[in-house]
């Protein structure tokens, strides 16, 4: 995890209606620089809309936004020049080969030639797509085609990165190679806003993370804080006997016995010092463990117990597929 360091973005008071329905609802973001953010939350609650007005593909109606000084309407040139997006989907061109998309980017970039083919081939070893860069891109695994699409992305080297869903429909090993690439980026001073579906995606890479829903944020911490908010977790003791079993379950009253197993279940926080009580307890009542293990809640538990629905569960309305404007 990346030390934080100045703020890179700060929204205050974000709104966003389309007609009668309010999709953002004076929401407040700060993400420090060289950090990965996660914005969670289920389909539906902002999370698109919120980064199409970061990035400046849509307008809010209302609040400020700054991305390192720069105010977002005064001034949309200046942070657009700091920042780049990965959508969704893959915005690459299937009729080119995965070079000819990294040059039009370069071109749009205003990079010159020589400027363009090193920033080229470092991003082609970077994403483990020099093999591939002369075949057309409809030749691409989806893993490659996302890797393409975040390389191109950072061919103007922007200093601030929203992904959106950027492991949406890849198999478990592509996602885990595109984890490794983002905690590169910000490893090397890059911020990250990430929205994701894939709540253990957020747990793995984020150094904090936002819960958004109906348009307003409900929680915020790290992934550490947040699963602390949440009751459920304990440590299961495995005893060698029936008698031990006897002794522990005296001992913690509270907990719950599983005679066929020989386990007891007690409750706990999963804290160091919650683990040291519950061991200076065994100890002065001499009871030995074969074993143990901690268990603590998920992202997944926070998810549930903050917006009461399994995520996905709601499809995406029309207005979080609003075309820029």
């Amino acid at each position: 995890m990346t030390i934080p360091t100045k703020p890179a973005i700060i929204a205050t008071e974000l709104r966003k209606s389309y007609g009668d329905k309010v999709v953002l609802d004076g929401i407040d973001l700060t993400i420090s620089e060289g950090t990965i953010f996660a914005l969670l939350g289920p389909n539906g609650a902002g999370k698109t809309t919120t980064v199409q007005i970061l990035s400046t593909l849509i307008n809010a109606d209302g609040g400020n936004v700054r991305i390192f000084g720069h105010d977002l309407k005064r001034e949309p040139d200046a942070v657009r020049r700091l920042i780049g997006v990965t959508g969704q989907f893959s915005a690459v061109d299937n009729l080119l080969t995965g070079r000819e998309n990294l040059n039009l980017m370069a071109d749009l970039c205003h990079l010159d030639r020589a400027a363009g083919r090193r920033r080229i081939a470092d991003l082609l070893d970077q994403f483990d797509l020099a093999d591939a860069a002369g075949k057309p891109v409809s030749t691409y695994s989806g893993g490659m085609r996302r890797r393409l699409d975040l390389a191109m992305t950072l061919v103007g080297a922007p200093r601030v990165i929203f992904l959106d869903e950027p492991t949406t429909g890849l198999d478990p090993r592509s996602r885990r190679s595109m984890w490794q690439i983002i905690r590169a980026l910000a490893a090397e001073g890059v911020t990250i806003l990430l929205t994701t579906q894939y709540l253990e995606e957020a747990d793995q890479l984020a150094d904090r993370v936002a819960f958004l829903d109906h348009g307003r944020l409900i929680a915020e911490g790290t992934p550490h804080e947040l699963k602390r908010l949440i009751p459920g977790g304990h440590v299961v003791l495995q005893l060698a006997d029936p008698e031990g079993l006897d002794s522990a379950a005296r001992t913690f009253p509270d907990a719950t016995r599983d005679d066929a197993a020989l386990t007891l279940q007690v409750p706990s926080d999963g804290g160091v010092g919650s683990l040291r009580s519950l061991l200076d307890q065994l100890d002065r009542a001499s009871i030995n463990v074969a074993g143990l293990s901690v268990h603590t809640p998920d992202l997944d538990d926070v998810f549930l117990t903050l917006t009461g629905q399994p995520d996905g569960q709601a499809g995406r309305p029309d207005h979080e597929r609003a075309p820029a404007r």
